[in-house]
């Protein structure tokens, strides 16, 4: 399985998932423009001392991440799609994928992604959607209790 982070723009968010990568041996792919510097001392402060355990990937663009062959399926997450996460039956090989903050996955992507797009319910009206590292978290955790690895 592989977290996959779609133009990623808050290094916090992506440190705490990096984290989250290393200590559950989940792959973290960051595809660019990347809105900081893997040298930003928030991202390393966010990742603390964990970096050298995370299996990271970086890509240029959507672009050339789609030119790269990958095993499994890709499988978005968005406030925006109309399926809980829960309903998605989570396979070992599949690739998480998760928009920027403040935009989420463009809706080119969402179609490209099909049937294969998942959200996690939100029950107020007045929060629009889950941090980035949150919901990452919740649906890491999910697939890999799922898959009986927690």
């Amino acid at each position: 399985m592989r977290i996959v982070l779609l133009e990623p723009e808050i290094p916090q968010n992506t440190g705490s998932i990096a984290r989250l990568a290393a200590a559950t041996q989940t792959a973290l792919d960051l595809i660019g423009p990347l809105g900081f510097s893997l040298e930003d001392r928030y991202l390393k402060r966010a990742g603390l001392d964990y970096w050298p355990w995370v299996d990271l990937t970086v890509h240029e663009s959507w672009n050339s991440y789609g030119e790269v062959s990958r095993p499994g399926r890709l499988v978005g997450f968005s406030a925006r799609a109309s399926t809980s996460y829960t309903r998605c039956e989570f396979r070992s090989d599949d690739r998480l994928l998760f928009g920027k903050e403040t935009k989420g996955l463009s809706p080119e992507v969402m179609e490209g992604l099909g049937s294969e797009v998942y959200a996690i319910p939100i029950s107020s009206p007045h929060v629009r959607s889950l941090n980035l590292s949150n919901a990452v978290s919740i649906v890491v955790y999910e697939a890999l209790r799922q898959l009986g690895l927690v």
